[in-house]
């Protein structure tokens, strides 16, 4: 089935506020509505950036989505430094990346807690953007595909048929992220297209089919369209390029080829 490209920049821990409206500011301005039919956009700002980001594209009326890049399961009480879904809601983000590999290594999230953290988007009504991806010693190993599938298996545990269709998968290889090595596109739909197999697995033709599958890691203007000629990459997850906003467009342009 025809799936609806999605493109989200990950902006990471960089843009003060003033920063962010700016930027926000310069997307809003190349960004046109009438794009929203043929591209889903989003992005995805630091906590304290995302009520002004919200801000700027209400006024403007543009239709890009806002995400989040991280959640705790709980909605509310002692876990000091964490936000929740209702939080999450009530500014106004659609989307939340969760499992990024930077939280898995630096802040040592489990499977477990990523399933824990999808459930708690999915019965919030936020859509979660799922991270998986291996590190240069697994694809090196030879056993990457195995490797991944598992992630996603562990993510979307428990999940039901009908909650799975909101799911998006971001493959990030370790190996590419910040470090201007990317996936050949080759090399990006085999690990794909394995996803795609294990979701058809998990949920059945029929449901896995609307899930949309991202490849991340140092996607940018040059090799975009590439990967996303691939039958089963349907967007990206953008870095460094989504902190430009010609950069971070022609790759939306892209996506709607």
């Amino acid at each position: 089935m025809a799936r609806k490209p999605l493109i989200a920049g990950n902006w990471k821990m960089n843009n003060t506020i003033g920063e962010a409206v700016v930027l926000a500011q310069e997307i809003s301005n190349e960004f046109y509505n009438d794009w929203s039919d043929h591209v889903d956009c989003v992005v995805c700002p630091p906590f304290v950036d995302l009520k002004p980001v919200k801000t700027v594209f209400e006024f403007d009326r543009t239709k890009i989505g806002l995400g989040a890049q991280n959640v705790y399961w709980e909605p509310s009480g002692a876990f000091t430094g964490e936000t929740s879904v209702p939080m999450l809601k009530e500014i106004g983000c659609s989307w939340c990346i969760v499992g990024h590999s930077e939280r898995r290594i630096l802040f040592g999230e489990t499977n477990e807690d990523v399933n824990l953290k999808v459930k708690a988007l999915l019965e919030g009504g936020i859509a979660p953007i799922v991270c998986v991806g291996e590190s240069l010693a697994v694809r090196d190993a030879g056993n990457y595909l195995e490797f991944v599938t598992a992630q996603v298996r562990a993510a979307l545990a428990g999940i039901d048929e009908g909650a799975a269709k909101e799911c998006v998968i971001a493959y990030e290889p370790i190996w590419a992220i910040g470090t201007g090595r990317t996936a050949t596109p080759e090399q990006a739909e085999e690990v794909c297209a394995a996803i795609r197999a294990t979701l058809n697995d998990m949920f059945g033709a029929d449901n896995a089919d609307p899930i949309r599958i991202l490849y991340g890691g140092s996607m940018n203007e040059g090799n975009a369209a590439l990967l996303l000629a691939e039958a089963d990459i349907d967007g990206g997850l953008i870095g460094g390029a989504s902190l430009n906003a010609k950069s971070f467009m022609a790759i939306v342009k892209d996506a709607m080829r």
